[in-house]
Protein backbone atom coordinates (compact mmCIF):
# COMPACT_ATOMS: atom_id res chain seq x y z
CA UNK A 1 0.00 0.00 0.00
CA UNK A 2 2.80 2.44 0.91
CA UNK A 3 4.58 1.75 -2.41
CA UNK A 4 1.35 2.54 -4.27
CA UNK A 5 0.99 5.82 -2.37
CA UNK A 6 4.58 6.73 -3.23
CA UNK A 7 3.92 5.92 -6.90
CA UNK A 8 0.81 8.12 -6.99
CA UNK A 9 2.72 10.88 -5.20
CA UNK A 10 5.56 10.71 -7.73
CA UNK A 11 3.11 10.91 -10.63
CA UNK A 12 1.46 13.95 -9.08
CA UNK A 13 4.82 15.61 -8.57
CA UNK A 14 5.78 15.01 -12.20
CA UNK A 15 2.47 16.38 -13.48
CA UNK A 16 2.83 19.60 -11.45
CA UNK A 17 6.57 20.25 -11.73
CA UNK A 18 7.20 18.63 -15.08
CA UNK A 19 4.06 19.61 -17.02
CA UNK A 20 1.84 22.26 -15.41
CA UNK A 21 4.51 24.69 -14.20
CA UNK A 22 6.58 24.61 -17.45
CA UNK A 23 3.39 25.12 -19.48
CA UNK A 24 2.39 28.11 -17.38
CA UNK A 25 5.81 29.72 -17.72
CA UNK A 26 6.14 29.13 -21.46
CA UNK A 27 2.62 30.37 -22.07
CA UNK A 28 3.44 33.82 -20.67
CA UNK A 29 7.13 34.03 -21.56
CA UNK A 30 6.09 34.58 -25.17
CA UNK A 31 4.84 38.01 -24.09
CA UNK A 32 7.18 41.04 -24.17
CA UNK A 33 9.64 41.33 -21.30
CA UNK A 34 8.94 44.10 -18.78
CA UNK A 35 12.47 45.18 -17.88
CA UNK A 36 11.31 47.32 -14.98
CA UNK A 37 9.27 44.55 -13.37
CA UNK A 38 10.84 43.10 -10.20
CA UNK A 39 9.36 40.00 -8.58
CA UNK A 40 10.05 39.00 -4.96
CA UNK A 41 9.15 35.40 -4.12
CA UNK A 42 8.61 34.40 -0.48
CA UNK A 43 8.34 30.62 -0.23
CA UNK A 44 7.26 30.28 3.41
CA UNK A 45 7.05 33.87 4.66
CA UNK A 46 4.07 35.59 6.17
CA UNK A 47 1.36 36.88 3.86
CA UNK A 48 2.03 40.44 2.76
CA UNK A 49 5.42 40.71 4.47
CA UNK A 50 8.75 40.54 2.65
CA UNK A 51 11.09 38.87 5.12
CA UNK A 52 14.46 40.00 6.44
CA UNK A 53 16.46 38.11 3.80
CA UNK A 54 15.03 40.31 1.02
CA UNK A 55 13.90 43.35 3.00
CA UNK A 56 16.97 45.51 2.35
CA UNK A 57 16.83 44.93 -1.40
CA UNK A 58 13.05 45.39 -1.44
CA UNK A 59 13.23 48.69 0.45
CA UNK A 60 15.92 50.08 -1.82
CA UNK A 61 14.09 49.12 -5.01
CA UNK A 62 10.80 50.48 -3.63
CA UNK A 63 12.44 53.76 -2.61
CA UNK A 64 13.63 54.28 -6.18
CA UNK A 65 10.01 54.64 -7.31
CA UNK A 66 10.62 53.61 -10.91
CA UNK A 67 10.16 49.85 -10.62
CA UNK A 68 7.03 47.74 -11.04
CA UNK A 69 7.30 45.60 -7.90
CA UNK A 70 5.36 42.37 -7.54
CA UNK A 71 5.44 40.16 -4.43
CA UNK A 72 4.32 36.56 -4.25
CA UNK A 73 3.79 34.61 -1.03
CA UNK A 74 3.64 30.91 -1.84
CA UNK A 75 2.96 29.87 1.79
CA UNK A 76 4.52 26.47 1.14
CA UNK A 77 3.73 24.02 3.91
CA UNK A 78 1.15 26.37 5.41
CA UNK A 79 -1.94 26.34 3.21
CA UNK A 80 -3.48 23.53 1.19
CA UNK A 81 -1.71 22.05 -1.82
CA UNK A 82 -4.42 23.48 -4.03
CA UNK A 83 -3.79 26.96 -2.64
CA UNK A 84 -0.03 26.59 -3.04
CA UNK A 85 -0.55 25.48 -6.64
CA UNK A 86 -2.71 28.52 -7.37
CA UNK A 87 -0.19 30.90 -5.81
CA UNK A 88 2.72 29.32 -7.68
CA UNK A 89 0.87 29.57 -11.00
CA UNK A 90 0.30 33.27 -10.39
CA UNK A 91 3.96 33.71 -9.49
CA UNK A 92 5.16 31.96 -12.67
CA UNK A 93 2.89 34.16 -14.77
CA UNK A 94 4.60 37.24 -13.30
CA UNK A 95 8.09 35.78 -13.46
CA UNK A 96 7.68 34.95 -17.16
CA UNK A 97 7.77 38.63 -18.12
CA UNK A 98 9.94 40.01 -15.30
CA UNK A 99 13.28 41.69 -15.68
CA UNK A 100 14.40 40.62 -12.20
CA UNK A 101 13.41 37.90 -9.74
CA UNK A 102 14.62 37.68 -6.14
CA UNK A 103 14.47 34.51 -4.03
CA UNK A 104 15.80 33.68 -0.57
CA UNK A 105 15.03 29.96 -0.27
CA UNK A 106 15.07 26.76 -2.29
CA UNK A 107 12.29 26.49 -4.85
CA UNK A 108 11.65 23.68 -7.33
CA UNK A 109 8.93 25.54 -9.27
CA UNK A 110 11.68 26.56 -11.73
CA UNK A 111 13.17 23.07 -11.98
CA UNK A 112 11.85 21.69 -15.28
CA UNK A 113 12.12 24.54 -17.76
CA UNK A 114 14.72 27.03 -18.99
CA UNK A 115 13.95 30.66 -18.23
CA UNK A 116 14.32 33.41 -20.80
CA UNK A 117 17.87 34.75 -20.81
CA UNK A 118 16.81 38.39 -20.35
CA UNK A 119 15.43 37.70 -16.86
CA UNK A 120 17.93 37.81 -14.01
CA UNK A 121 17.16 35.49 -11.09
CA UNK A 122 19.06 36.31 -7.91
CA UNK A 123 19.17 34.00 -4.90
CA UNK A 124 19.56 36.11 -1.73
CA UNK A 125 20.22 33.06 0.42
CA UNK A 126 18.74 33.41 3.92
CA UNK A 127 21.73 32.09 5.84
CA UNK A 128 25.34 33.13 6.26
CA UNK A 129 28.49 31.03 6.31
CA UNK A 130 28.31 27.28 5.73
CA UNK A 131 27.30 25.22 8.75
CA UNK A 132 24.95 22.27 8.33
CA UNK A 133 24.65 20.60 4.92
CA UNK A 134 21.79 21.21 2.48
CA UNK A 135 20.84 20.47 -1.11
CA UNK A 136 23.04 18.02 -3.03
CA UNK A 137 25.39 17.85 -0.05
CA UNK A 138 22.75 15.85 1.82
CA UNK A 139 22.26 13.21 -0.90
CA UNK A 140 22.69 9.84 0.77
CA UNK A 141 22.15 11.24 4.26
CA UNK A 142 19.00 10.67 6.31
CA UNK A 143 18.00 14.33 5.94
CA UNK A 144 18.20 14.61 2.17
CA UNK A 145 16.53 12.99 -0.80
CA UNK A 146 18.57 10.97 -3.27
CA UNK A 147 20.84 12.69 -5.77
CA UNK A 148 18.71 11.26 -8.58
CA UNK A 149 15.58 12.92 -7.15
CA UNK A 150 17.38 16.22 -6.64
CA UNK A 151 18.69 16.17 -10.21
CA UNK A 152 15.22 15.41 -11.52
CA UNK A 153 13.64 18.33 -9.64
CA UNK A 154 16.52 20.71 -8.81
CA UNK A 155 15.88 23.35 -6.19
CA UNK A 156 18.44 25.82 -7.53
CA UNK A 157 17.84 25.85 -11.29
CA UNK A 158 17.75 28.98 -13.48
CA UNK A 159 19.84 31.13 -11.12
CA UNK A 160 22.04 33.95 -12.39
CA UNK A 161 23.55 34.90 -9.04
CA UNK A 162 23.84 33.44 -5.55
CA UNK A 163 25.01 35.77 -2.77
CA UNK A 164 27.26 34.44 0.00
CA UNK A 165 28.93 35.95 3.04
CA UNK A 166 32.56 35.19 2.20
CA UNK A 167 34.79 33.70 -0.52
CA UNK A 168 35.57 30.96 2.03
CA UNK A 169 32.16 29.29 1.55
CA UNK A 170 31.77 29.44 -2.24
CA UNK A 171 32.81 25.79 -2.55
CA UNK A 172 30.06 24.65 -0.17
CA UNK A 173 27.30 26.45 -2.08
CA UNK A 174 28.57 25.10 -5.39
CA UNK A 175 28.40 21.59 -3.95
CA UNK A 176 24.98 22.11 -2.31
CA UNK A 177 23.24 23.87 -5.18
CA UNK A 178 24.92 22.10 -8.10
CA UNK A 179 25.49 25.41 -9.89
CA UNK A 180 28.47 26.86 -11.70
CA UNK A 181 30.92 28.43 -9.29
CA UNK A 182 31.00 31.58 -11.41
CA UNK A 183 27.49 32.64 -10.39
CA UNK A 184 28.25 32.42 -6.65
CA UNK A 185 29.44 35.83 -5.55
CA UNK A 186 30.81 36.96 -2.21
CA UNK A 187 28.86 40.20 -2.20
CA UNK A 188 27.92 39.75 1.44
CA UNK A 189 24.43 38.88 2.63
CA UNK A 190 21.97 41.74 2.21
CA UNK A 191 20.15 41.11 5.50
CA UNK A 192 23.37 41.77 7.49
CA UNK A 193 23.57 45.40 6.36
CA UNK A 194 21.36 46.42 9.29
CA UNK A 195 24.01 45.28 11.77
CA UNK A 196 26.26 48.10 10.57
CA UNK A 197 23.53 50.70 11.02
CA UNK A 198 23.97 52.20 14.49
CA UNK A 199 20.45 53.62 14.52
CA UNK A 200 18.96 50.23 13.67
CA UNK A 201 20.98 48.51 16.39
CA UNK A 202 19.97 51.08 19.03
CA UNK A 203 16.32 50.82 18.02
CA UNK A 204 16.46 47.01 18.10
CA UNK A 205 17.92 46.96 21.62
CA UNK A 206 15.25 49.42 22.78
CA UNK A 207 12.48 47.35 21.21
CA UNK A 208 13.67 44.12 22.84
CA UNK A 209 13.84 45.71 26.30
CA UNK A 210 10.43 47.29 25.89
CA UNK A 211 8.93 43.99 24.72
CA UNK A 212 10.30 42.21 27.81
CA UNK A 213 10.25 44.76 30.66
CA UNK A 214 11.39 42.09 33.13
CA UNK A 215 14.87 42.31 31.62
CA UNK A 216 15.54 45.43 33.67
CA UNK A 217 19.27 45.68 34.36
CA UNK A 218 19.90 42.00 33.73
CA UNK A 219 21.90 40.72 30.77
CA UNK A 220 20.30 38.86 27.88
CA UNK A 221 21.05 35.24 27.01
CA UNK A 222 19.67 34.48 23.56
CA UNK A 223 18.72 30.81 23.24
CA UNK A 224 18.18 30.17 19.51
CA UNK A 225 18.51 26.54 18.41
CA UNK A 226 17.77 25.10 15.00
CA UNK A 227 15.04 22.51 14.46
CA UNK A 228 15.23 18.72 14.54
CA UNK A 229 13.66 16.30 12.07
CA UNK A 230 12.37 16.96 8.58
CA UNK A 231 11.26 20.42 7.52
CA UNK A 232 7.63 19.32 7.19
CA UNK A 233 7.60 17.80 10.70
CA UNK A 234 10.12 20.01 12.45
CA UNK A 235 10.49 19.60 16.19
CA UNK A 236 12.15 21.67 18.88
CA UNK A 237 15.33 20.23 20.39
CA UNK A 238 15.62 19.28 24.04
CA UNK A 239 16.06 22.45 26.04
CA UNK A 240 18.67 22.97 28.73
CA UNK A 241 17.29 22.54 32.25
CA UNK A 242 15.85 26.02 32.64
CA UNK A 243 14.97 25.56 36.30
CA UNK A 244 18.60 24.79 37.10
CA UNK A 245 19.73 27.77 35.01
CA UNK A 246 17.25 29.99 36.85
CA UNK A 247 18.57 28.87 40.22
CA UNK A 248 22.10 29.86 39.22
CA UNK A 249 21.62 32.84 36.92
CA UNK A 250 18.25 34.55 37.46
CA UNK A 251 19.66 37.45 39.44
CA UNK A 252 21.97 38.45 36.58
CA UNK A 253 20.38 37.15 33.38
CA UNK A 254 17.18 36.51 31.48
CA UNK A 255 16.85 33.94 28.70
CA UNK A 256 15.05 34.97 25.51
CA UNK A 257 14.07 31.87 23.55
CA UNK A 258 13.69 32.06 19.78
CA UNK A 259 12.67 28.74 18.23
CA UNK A 260 13.13 28.04 14.53
CA UNK A 261 10.11 29.16 12.46
CA UNK A 262 9.61 25.60 11.17
CA UNK A 263 8.80 24.41 14.71
CA UNK A 264 5.05 24.50 15.34
CA UNK A 265 4.81 22.83 18.76
CA UNK A 266 7.15 24.80 20.96
CA UNK A 267 8.13 23.77 24.50
CA UNK A 268 6.22 25.55 27.23
CA UNK A 269 7.88 27.89 29.68
CA UNK A 270 7.85 26.26 33.15
CA UNK A 271 5.79 28.16 35.68
CA UNK A 272 8.80 28.48 37.97
CA UNK A 273 10.77 30.23 35.19
CA UNK A 274 8.20 32.88 34.25
CA UNK A 275 10.45 35.77 35.25
CA UNK A 276 13.60 34.22 33.79
CA UNK A 277 12.72 32.48 30.51
CA UNK A 278 10.67 34.27 27.83
CA UNK A 279 9.49 32.75 24.57
CA UNK A 280 9.82 35.60 22.05
CA UNK A 281 9.53 33.44 18.93
CA UNK A 282 6.42 35.25 17.71
CA UNK A 283 7.07 38.72 19.11
CA UNK A 284 10.65 39.61 18.18
CA UNK A 285 12.68 39.16 14.99
CA UNK A 286 15.95 37.27 15.12
CA UNK A 287 17.85 40.29 13.77
CA UNK A 288 16.57 42.39 16.68
CA UNK A 289 17.57 39.71 19.18
CA UNK A 290 21.05 39.39 17.68
CA UNK A 291 21.56 43.11 18.24
CA UNK A 292 20.39 43.00 21.86
CA UNK A 293 21.83 39.74 23.20
CA UNK A 294 24.85 39.83 25.50
CA UNK A 295 25.54 36.15 24.86
CA UNK A 296 24.21 33.55 22.41
CA UNK A 297 23.40 29.91 23.10
CA UNK A 298 22.81 27.92 19.93
CA UNK A 299 23.66 24.55 18.42
CA UNK A 300 23.83 24.19 14.63
CA UNK A 301 22.08 27.37 13.53
CA UNK A 302 23.69 29.68 10.97
CA UNK A 303 22.64 32.70 13.05
CA UNK A 304 25.97 32.34 14.87
CA UNK A 305 27.73 33.73 11.78
CA UNK A 306 25.68 36.91 12.01
CA UNK A 307 26.07 37.10 15.77
CA UNK A 308 29.85 36.90 15.33
CA UNK A 309 29.78 40.37 13.77
CA UNK A 310 29.18 41.74 17.27
CA UNK A 311 32.19 39.88 18.73
CA UNK A 312 30.26 38.65 21.75
CA UNK A 313 30.41 35.28 23.55
CA UNK A 314 28.78 32.17 22.11
CA UNK A 315 28.20 28.75 23.65
CA UNK A 316 27.12 25.71 21.66
CA UNK A 317 24.66 23.40 23.43
CA UNK A 318 25.16 20.32 21.26
CA UNK A 319 23.88 17.44 23.36
CA UNK A 320 23.06 15.41 20.22
CA UNK A 321 26.09 16.26 18.09
CA UNK A 322 26.87 12.68 17.04
CA UNK A 323 23.35 11.77 15.90
CA UNK A 324 22.87 15.16 14.23
CA UNK A 325 26.11 14.80 12.29
CA UNK A 326 25.05 11.34 11.08
CA UNK A 327 21.60 12.65 10.15
CA UNK A 328 22.51 15.85 8.33
CA UNK A 329 26.26 16.51 8.42
CA UNK A 330 28.43 19.62 8.47
CA UNK A 331 30.66 21.37 5.94
CA UNK A 332 33.46 21.80 8.47
CA UNK A 333 34.57 19.84 11.51
CA UNK A 334 32.16 21.01 14.21
CA UNK A 335 34.62 21.32 17.08
CA UNK A 336 37.14 23.19 14.94
CA UNK A 337 34.51 25.50 13.45
CA UNK A 338 32.66 26.68 16.55
CA UNK A 339 34.10 29.91 18.06
CA UNK A 340 33.14 29.05 21.61
CA UNK A 341 32.81 26.13 24.03
CA UNK A 342 30.76 23.10 22.98
CA UNK A 343 28.75 21.63 25.87
CA UNK A 344 26.34 18.71 26.28
CA UNK A 345 24.85 19.30 29.72
CA UNK A 346 23.15 22.20 31.48
CA UNK A 347 25.80 22.13 34.20
CA UNK A 348 28.52 22.66 31.59
CA UNK A 349 26.47 25.42 29.99
CA UNK A 350 26.08 27.34 33.24
CA UNK A 351 29.76 26.82 34.06
CA UNK A 352 30.81 28.47 30.79
CA UNK A 353 28.32 31.32 31.13
CA UNK A 354 29.85 32.09 34.52
CA UNK A 355 33.35 31.84 33.05
CA UNK A 356 32.49 34.43 30.42
CA UNK A 357 31.35 36.76 33.20
CA UNK A 358 34.95 36.89 34.41
CA UNK A 359 36.91 36.81 31.16
CA UNK A 360 36.10 36.78 27.45
CA UNK A 361 38.67 37.04 24.70
CA UNK A 362 36.94 38.09 21.48
CA UNK A 363 39.89 37.02 19.31
CA UNK A 364 38.40 33.61 18.43
CA UNK A 365 35.04 35.11 17.46
CA UNK A 366 36.78 37.89 15.50
CA UNK A 367 38.79 35.34 13.52
CA UNK A 368 35.62 33.33 12.87
CA UNK A 369 33.85 36.42 11.51
CA UNK A 370 36.89 37.34 9.43
CA UNK A 371 36.88 33.92 7.81
CA UNK A 372 33.17 33.42 7.19
CA UNK A 373 31.70 36.95 7.12
CA UNK A 374 34.44 38.95 5.37
CA UNK A 375 32.12 40.28 2.64
CA UNK A 376 29.52 41.53 5.14
CA UNK A 377 30.39 45.17 5.78
CA UNK A 378 27.09 47.04 5.57
CA UNK A 379 27.30 47.47 1.79
CA UNK A 380 26.15 44.08 0.52
CA UNK A 381 22.89 45.48 -0.88
CA UNK A 382 24.85 48.10 -2.81
CA UNK A 383 26.98 45.42 -4.48
CA UNK A 384 24.02 43.18 -5.28
CA UNK A 385 22.03 45.95 -6.96
CA UNK A 386 25.10 47.20 -8.79
CA UNK A 387 25.80 43.70 -10.16
CA UNK A 388 22.18 43.40 -11.25
CA UNK A 389 22.42 46.72 -13.06
CA UNK A 390 19.61 48.14 -10.97
CA UNK A 391 21.62 50.85 -9.28
CA UNK A 392 24.86 52.68 -9.82
CA UNK A 393 27.09 52.54 -6.79
CA UNK A 394 28.35 55.84 -5.47
CA UNK A 395 32.08 56.07 -4.77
Amino acid sequence: MSSMREFVKSIGKFVILGLIYPYQYRKYSSLPLERKKVVFVEVRGEEGFVGASMRQVFDRVAADGSWNIRCHFLREGVGSRKENLRRTMEMLKDVATAGYVFLSEANNAFSRFEKRSETKVIQLWHGCGAFKKFGFSTAGLKFGSSRRQQEKYPLYHNLDMVTVSSPEVIWAYREAMGVDEGIIRATGISRTDVFFDDEYVKAAVKKVKEAVPAIGERKILLYAPTFRGDVSRAQAPRMPDMEYMRSRLAGRYVVLMKQHPFVKNRPAVPESCRNFLFDVTDSLAIDELICAADMCISDYSSLVFEYALFERPMIFFAYDIDSYDDWRGFYYDYDELTPGPVVKTTEELVRDIEKFEKIFDAAEVRAFAGRFMSACDGKATDRILEWAGMEKREN
